[in-house]
């Protein structure tokens, strides 16, 4: 009997919304674009921040960097600074190296130039590619991969070999007819260099073009492009996720022994682990996701507001069709049940709606950055659940009004 009479109440519900079909479209928009807006903000932010995980993985993030000096970063309120010290080098660099025992990757590089031009034959890039002294871990630890040759070895640093690795970009832009550049010869500022292997596309990041460069040895960077004060950086990587602590103490302690100090100096280098900046980026999108959230609220309250009224002119409407239903015996319970059921359908459409346009427009996002398809299924649940409470609360009054009414002033109304 029950079921029977939720069946009938669904079927009346259904039919007074078809009834009203340009209302019901009206206000299930009002609703669809309040949730649009929420659940598409934050899941663009999800985008952003699922696309600064996975750049910063790529780095590595069970490594870190010592160096000179550190990121001078402020986003908002939030600071990440680092002191500047004097340089680290060559020699510091490479008996660290050769001193660290943890379990662990080691890679030494340098940035030499990023204004370099590289030519092969009578094709020849623009002067901006940034050339790297590296040694053979630099792309283990950089998360770099090999998509034709090969990688540097040991001994080819230790002679200070005439090798290179060209980054994508750079390697279309001077082998423009997609021949295999390995084995080939090219020059940069009149040094030639023959090309051992060309890296997989790694995609620019936050401004930085990582394609277009070229490596060298480590060894050949300190030759060629000597100067004064040429500051190396070192790079570890922990075998282990879970001993990246452990290894920036030993690392500390080891680097302290090769500068030096003594236990009263302070440490006149900086570590830096490679999730700091992303971990200040994403925590950065906290804010923007509260007043993203306050907003999508406060639409959904003016939605709420709006069925409500809509659900009141429906009982002002359709007095006389309460007082024949009452008249042939229907409870006030059956006809509250009936106006809550409009306008929790009403409620649950809209938010279908609203959560189906805010994961594609949030995903817009996700094209931009070429990142996954995002579905932020926390949100969507949460979307479900708003949507059912401002169904129940925008037709809870309604629907009581509806059943107070009484059957013989009812049938009178005109």
């Amino acid at each position: 009997m029950k079921l029977t009479l939720l069946y009938e109440n669904l079927r009346i519900a259904l039919g007074a919304i078809r009834t009203n079909l340009l209302r019901t479209i009206l206000t299930i928009l009002i609703i669809g674009i309040g949730l649009t807006a929420l659940i598409g903000i934050l899941t663009a932010i999800s985008s952003i921040e699922a696309t600064i995980s996975s750049k910063f993985t790529g780095m590595g993030a069970n490594s870190f960097t010592i160096e000179n000096r550190g990121m001078n970063v402020q986003i908002g309120k939030r600071k990440l600074r680092s002191k500047r010290y004097g340089f680290i080098s060559f020699r510091e660099a490479m008996e660290f190296k050769s001193d660290f025992t943890f379990p662990a990757l080691v890679a030494v590089s340098h940035n030499a130039t990023g204004a370099a031009t590289v030519k092969h034959a009578s094709d020849q890039s623009n002067p901006n590619v940034r050339v790297i002294g590296v040694d053979e871990n630099f792309m283990d630890v950089e998360g770099h991969s090999l998509a034709r040759g090969r990688n540097f070895t040991a001994q080819e640093i230790r002679d200070n070999r005439y090798v290179a690795v060209l980054g994508s970009a750079l390697a279309k832009k001077i082998f423009p007819n997609g021949g295999n550049p390995v084995d080939k010869v090219i020059s940069s500022g009149g040094i030639k260099y023959r090309v051992i292997g060309v890296l997989d596309e790694k995609g620019a990041g936050f401004g930085a073009q990582s394609d277009n460069l070229l490596l060298l040895p480590v060894t050949n960077v300190r030759q060629v492009f000597s100067r004064p004060g040429m500051s190396y950086k070192i790079v570890v990587k922990a075998l282990d996720s879970s001993q990246v602590d452990v290894a920036i103490s030993e690392a500390t302690g080891l680097f302290r022994i090769i500068r030096r100090l003594t236990i009263h100096d302070e440490d006149n280098f900086n570590i830096n682990k490679s999730d700091n900046l992303s971990r200040l980026l994403i925590e950065s999108t906290g804010t923007v996701t509260l007043v993203a959230s306050f907003i999508g609220l406060i639409t959904l309250l003016g939605a709420a507001i709006g069925l409500m009224n809509i659900m009141l002119v429906a009982v002002v409407e359709r007095t006389r069709e309460i007082g024949i239903r009452k008249a042939i015996g229907a409870s006030s319970k059956a006809i509250r049940n009936q106006f809550l059921f409009e306008s929790i359908i009403i409620g649950q459409l809209g938010g279908i709606v609203g959560i189906v346009l805010g994961i594609l427009v949030g995903n817009l996002m996700s094209m931009v950055l070429q990142s996954t398809f995002i579905v932020p299924w926390n949100w969507v649940v949460l979307g479900f659940v708003v949507c059912l409470l401002v169904g129940l609360s925008s037709g809870l009054m309604p629907a009581i009004k509806a059943a107070k009414l009484d059957p013989i002033d009812a049938l009178r109304y005109e």
